[in-house]
């Protein structure tokens, strides 16, 4: 099937799929009022006639942790504006599973049309695997941040040697049950994505089966601190400012960064619904424009204050600016005798990182979730073979578009060679080679494949 067919047949499966979809709990699951922001005030930038948007309206999802840092600053500075793009909603969402509620029904039906998610969700929504079968046809179009990670430890566990090498606590942990009466618990905030990933990694490097000795739960961030507090969560698994929270406010500690287990790893994504972006290309790339503008600002250490300042404020994340300044800054107090990690490239990077590219979407990083899905046997009977995967990647990963807009932007310089950031390189040791992922599931101990 040509791209085009294939586009064509996902633009009419989601339109069939939005205009039939009722999931339960979706209309219980709106963005939240209080925190939804309308379009900045700056005046729109000079857009030629031909580069209008089709729309200048748009509804953008996010959750308040430090992956969300683009959408809102390119909507507080201006930068979406600044491509045509003056009506632009950036709503913050309840949980991860109000967000892929919020892009079924889609912004018509009071939902959303997209914004930052973890991976691989938007390749789990086009096919109907989180949606109780219902398509919801997505387009990955750019890469949000790198790093911004950590896996925070409670307090009752410091001194059992629970750091970047599991394999020392590997007793410790999978003893917890006969000792304790429980198993060891660890969380996340959503199931087969992102943070699930990280820990499952973090575990089985060390020794130890996520899926047989210790017990992995799905809890939202917010509750995160109550369950560190009253001893019911032992680890927890999500993106700044949480780590770092847990550490400030003197409940746990730091077991690792995944900076730490994957330097410069990707993170959290831009995608859209695949029929809004059909319909609105030039509006999709003003997006992106605005996003790639975002980024730069970002990324320049003397705007980390002013970015800190605004994620705080009461429209976004609500939390008290100090919990935020050193996580920008790449400044982690690990606590439990660990060195403290002070580097900038540390932190969340949004733009570029020492291995070039941060926005762009690696179709290789896609391949590396996907993969990893295989390895824990996530979704058997969609996610049958590398072949699967590979379609999906290439049915849902727009680059292209991502390169059309840089280039249309003047940013040619930043667009790398290769839709393969090529053979990344874990903390254990283990590669991943986008050529030979087979080979890559192969040199894993510890899988369910």
């Amino acid at each position: 099937m040509s791209d085009y067919s294939r586009r064509k047949f996902l633009v009419t499966a989601g339109v069939s799929a939005a205009s039939s979809l009722l999931l339960k709990g979706c209309l219980g699951n709106p963005p939240s009022a209080t925190v939804t922001t309308s379009a900045a005030t700056a005046a729109p930038g000079p857009v030629a006639a031909g580069d209008a948007p089709e729309t200048t309206k748009v509804k953008l999802g996010y959750i308040p942790i430090v992956e969300s840092a683009p959408l809102i600053i390119a909507q507080e500075k201006g930068f979406f504006a600044k491509y045509g793009m003056t009506e632009v909603e950036v709503a913050k969402q309840a949980s991860w599973a109000a967000a892929r509620d919020n892009v079924t029904i889609g912004s018509a039906g009071g939902g959303i049309d997209g914004g930052q998610w973890q991976m691989p969700m938007p390749h789990l929504l086009s096919e109907g695997i989180i949606t109780d079968g219902r398509k919801v046809p997505m387009y990955v179009l750019a890469m949000l941040n790198t790093q911004g990670n950590g896996i925070a430890i409670a307090n009752q566990h410091q001194g059992k040697d629970l750091g970047l090498d599991l394999s020392g606590a590997a007793d410790y942990i999978k003893g917890f049950s006969a000792d304790q009466g429980r198993k060891f618990k660890a969380a996340f905030t959503f199931p087969n994505a992102n943070q699930d990933f990280w820990i499952r990694y973090w575990f089985a490097a060390g020794g130890i089966d996520p899926d047989q000795d210790v017990e992995l739960l799905t809890v939202p961030s917010a509750e995160t601190l109550q369950g560190m507090r009253n001893g019911t969560m032992d680890a927890f698994s999500t993106g700044d400012p949480w780590p770092y929270r847990i550490v400030s406010d003197k409940v746990g500690f730091l077991g690792a960064l995944t900076q730490e287990m994957w330097a410069f790893h990707p993170e959290e994504y831009l995608a859209i619904r695949a029929d809004w972006v059909d319909a609105n290309p030039k509006a999709t790339k003003a997006l992106l424009k605005g996003i790639m503008e975002a980024q730069q600002w970002a990324d320049k250490p003397e705007n980390r204050d002013e970015l800190v300042q605004i994620t705080a404020g009461r429209n976004y994340f609500n939390i008290p600016a100090e919990v935020l300044a050193n996580p920008f800054k790449g400044n982690y107090t690990m606590g439990d005798n660990k060195a403290d990690i002070n580097s900038f490239d540390a932190g969340p990077l949004y733009w570029k990182d020492p291995k070039g590219s941060v926005s762009y979407p690696y179709k290789s990083h896609d391949l590396w979730f996907l993969t990893e899905s295989l390895r824990w046997g996530f979704h058997k009977d969609k996610l049958t073979d590398i072949d699967t995967v590979k379609r999906m990647v290439d049915a849902v990963n727009r680059e292209d578009l991502w390169r059309e807009a840089a280039t249309e932007a003047g940013f040619t310089a930043d667009i790398p060679a290769d839709t393969s950031r090529g053979v990344e390189t874990f903390f254990d040791g283990i590669k991943f080679d986008p050529a030979d992922p087979e080979a890559y599931l192969n040199s894993l101990q510890i899988k369910r494949v």
